[in-house]
């Protein structure tokens, strides 16, 4: 079905900053109108949030190479439960996307077995090594929405400035990884009196601004349209808010785990909690959630990093890094809700209208003409998370077992509905 009224609903306006009691209209796929106050017929959400569906920044999928981790089809069902309409997702497969080939493989895929949109990034550099440029244009006709080698750093500057050159000639988009990458390198927390006293190998914040510095001077050098990944400590962020006061077109986004977590959170050792980069301080999540409040940042993601029993049940000095993030996203996210942080148009702006906006998808948006990508959600519904019950191959979570706010109740892409919970 692709034609309906939802009526009685909470209408979440990231566009507006509007929260209003309200109605959407869908017709052919596509949100064909919307007012305020009531109107008879159709689908009565019962007062429940209906917002934009989310778009999710930087999402893992094990195909091709890792589909015991990840398959497009339980990421797809894993959005769906989480309210993610369209995945926007890596290049740092086993076999990198750095081909034409291989890239038509994967939107293939998607469209086969993924119940959500999926819009691919490419790989920046051939194999993701770092030394020469992938074929940028014919990717980018592939249907490659961005470039990024991932969390693998060019460290050769020469590289990386021709990389942005060539992309700023054909108006595309380079996501990096602000990390210095010696500094980083085998670190699994943070530096600081917490990392000492649990023993563990530590990188400074002072990585993440080095990177940072480094691929603004090149992006200003290049004019290339340039986005960071992942900002999670306050040191960085002077550098981000002079780039964007000089006019330059950066981006940053920051995972919804250094919104909600800090370094604290490793205290036992729960390999769970192992990201890259790492957990920081309190002041530092402090910091993200008022560079998101304030526009610094532009973008909530989940970094989605699914990793099989074996890559986590290990030391936490070597277990793999990264959690999953598709369907705890929107819950999490409502923790800064919650507290007063964050209003709820606040949070969709981040999570769907700006990730929209700057990968270039027409999604993320509640007016006539846009695509009827919906969640109807309840912000106030409390749950015990059960890692056991998530749609995802891999269970790696660090809320497990965690008291949580906030259900999605139905889904639509494309006005036809992926999930109803209970369903």
């Amino acid at each position: 079905m692709t034609n309906a009224l939802l009526h009685n609903a909470r209408l979440i306006d990231p566009d507006a900053g509007t929260e209003t009691l309200g109605w959407v209209r869908i017709e052919d796929g596509l949100i064909a109108e919307t007012g305020e106050g009531t109107r008879a017929g159709g689908m009565d959400c019962g007062g429940a949030c209906l917002a934009p569906g989310i778009v999710d920044v930087g999402v893992k999928v094990g195909e091709p190479g890792e589909r015991h981790k990840e398959s497009f089809r339980t990421a797809g069902l894993a959005a769906a439960a989480g309210g993610v309409t369209t995945m926007v997702t890596r290049p740092d497969t086993t076999t990198p996307i750095d081909t034409p080939e291989v890239l038509e493989f994967v939107i293939r895929r998607a469209r086969d077995e993924a119940k959500v949109r999926v819009a691919p990034m490419a790989a920046l550099t051939k194999a993701r090594e770092g030394r020469e440029m992938v074929e940028v244009g014919f990717m980018r006709d592939a249907g490659a929405v961005a470039f990024s080698d991932g969390d693998r750093v060019v460290t050769n500057t020469k590289v990386l400035g021709r990389c942005m050159t060539y992309a700023r000639s054909l108006g595309a988009l380079i996501v990096g990884h602000p990390q210095d990458p010696v500094l980083s390198d085998g670190a699994a927390v943070t530096s600081g009196k917490f990392a000492s006293l649990k023993g563990l190998p530590a990188v400074s914040p002072m990585a993440e601004r080095l990177g940072l510095e480094r691929d603004l001077a090149l992006a200003e050098m290049t004019g290339v349209a340039y986005h960071a990944d992942q900002i999670s400590t306050a040191i960085a962020l002077p550098a981000l808010q002079r780039a964007k006061a000089a006019g330059q077109d950066v981006t940053a986004g920051v995972s919804i785990h250094h919104l909600t977590l800090n370094e604290f959170d490793v205290s036992d050792y729960r390999t769970f909690f192992k990201l890259k980069p790492p957990l920081r301080s309190e002041d530092d999540r402090m910091a993200m959630v008022e560079a998101v409040r304030d526009g610094t940042i532009d973008i909530i993601c989940s970094m989605h990093t699914p990793q099989d029993e074996e890559s986590k049940r290990l030391p936490f000095e070597a277990a793999a890094s990264g959690a999953v993030g598709l369907e705890t996203l929107l819950p999490a996210a409502l923790r800064l809700y919650h507290a007063g942080q964050l209003t709820l148009a606040e949070l969709f702006g981040a999570l769907a209208l700006k990730p929209a906006q700057r990968f270039g998808l027409p999604g993320g948006r509640l007016f006539a003409g846009a695509p009827a990508d919906l969640i109807l959600f309840d912000p106030d519904a409390p749950f015990v998370l059960d890692r056991a019950e998530l749609q995802s191959k891999s269970k790696n979570t660090p809320f497990d077992l965690s008291r949580m706010q906030g259900r999605v109740l139905r889904t639509w892409v494309g006005g036809a509905e992926v999930f109803e919970a209970g369903a």
